[in-house]
């Protein structure tokens, strides 16, 4: 008996519990040039938010393949293809992104991620038009969990508009009502306490 405990404590202490979910690892892959400072804050909020550790992969050039059709901006859905891995990867990008669908023209975003996937793109472009150094730094943290969080299966949020999986609807005064927060149901769907 005195050796079946310890086997089985062993085991425990070796695998965890059935009920302990196994760490994320998040990896930050910079496109084009990005400030390092800016990685560093993304690398920052991610762990601490979701707890997860994070890498930050070397940066990879821009290639004509992920250009949007008008040519003047990348297309978030082909940056996801283009970098989808069997990883989380966050891609981090200074340059306008955008994204199409069927007939809807083209429009400009501040980021996307594949719910339920694992890949998403961040661009810093349209978050930091006309506001302060700390203001873009707030807007860019909660954009990037936002875009994890779909990774993590949230949908867009309509419990509270506070929640940070509320859509934006593309505009910074929507974010800048959201909290760095997930309502205790998009807390409870992706297994946070």
């Amino acid at each position: 008996m005195k050796k079946f405990i310890f086997c089985l404590f062993i085991c425990v202490s070796l695998f965890g519990t059935s009920q302990t979910k196994p760490s994320k690892m998040i990896y930050i892959q910079p496109l084009g040039d990005v400030n390092p400072a800016i990685v560093q804050e993304v690398k920052s909020s991610v762990e601490s938010f979701f707890g997860f550790g994070c890498t930050v992969k070397p940066k990879v050039e821009f290639t004509p393949d992920i250009l949007a059709a008008s040519r003047t901006r990348y297309e978030a859905g082909k940056i996801l293809d283009k970098y989808h891995s069997p990883n989380y990867v966050l891609v981090l990008t200074e340059k306008d992104i955008a994204c199409k669908n069927g007939d809807i023209p083209e429009w400009g975003i501040f980021g996307y991620g594949e719910i339920d996937g694992t890949t998403c793109v961040v661009s810093t472009f349209r978050l930091k038009r006309k506001v302060t150094e700390a203001v873009f730094l707030d807007h860019l943290q909660k954009d990037a969990i936002h875009e994890i969080g779909h990774n993590l299966g949230l949908e867009h949020c309509a419990n509270d508009p506070r929640c940070l999986m509320n859509d934006a609807k593309g505009t910074l005064k929507e974010i800048d009502k959201e909290k760095i927060w997930f309502c205790d149901q998009c807390r409870k769907q992706v297994g946070m306490k």
